[in-house]
């Protein structure tokens, strides 16, 4: 057994492609018409054809339901930041910081997935050495291991 992707049922499928290649940098890598694989290794299915597959009605189709997200990483969340601002998304929460130190901000799709874009970790363990913590400091602030630190500033 080999898992191979995560699939999204959209109901606009040229929006959806211009939405996860505008904001999220997915390129297009198999085109399929109603089923489209993206760079991130997931693909979008048209919710006309999804219906079929799994023969349910529309209506059956419950979008926004908040019980998964499509997880990306960004090494440079300020300028993430700044570029969301110009897409008209619905936020799940603003930029904010976990207890861990990860920078993180969810929103949704046009369908209402859960979208998370989160701070890659070698950058946080980085933004801590850098103000002057070590890497004892560091790995307690982020509630990891020591060697799990030095693997991400290496």
């Amino acid at each position: 057994m080999k898992y191979v992707c995560t699939l999204i049922a959209v109901k606009n499928m040229e929006l959806s492609k211009k939405f996860y290649h505008d904001l999220l940098d997915q390129e297009v890598i198999a085109d399929l018409g109603a089923n489209v694989t993206l760079t991130g290794g997931f693909a979008l299915q048209r919710s006309d054809t999804w219906e079929s597959f799994i023969h349910k009605a529309q209506d059956e189709i419950i979008y926004g339901n908040n019980d998964a997200e499509l997880y990306f990483e960004e090494n440079d969340m300020d300028t993430f930041i700044q570029k969301l601002s110009n897409f008209n998304v619905e936020y799940v929460h603003p930029l904010k910081e976990h207890s861990w130190g990860q920078r993180v901000v969810r929103f949704y799709d046009l369908d209402k997935h859960i979208i998370e874009v989160g701070e890659n970790m070698a950058i946080v363990a980085k933004r801590f050495i850098d103000s002057g913590m070590t890497v004892e400091q560091t790995a307690n602030r982020m509630h990891v291991a020591i060697d799990y630190v030095r693997s991400l500033i290496m």
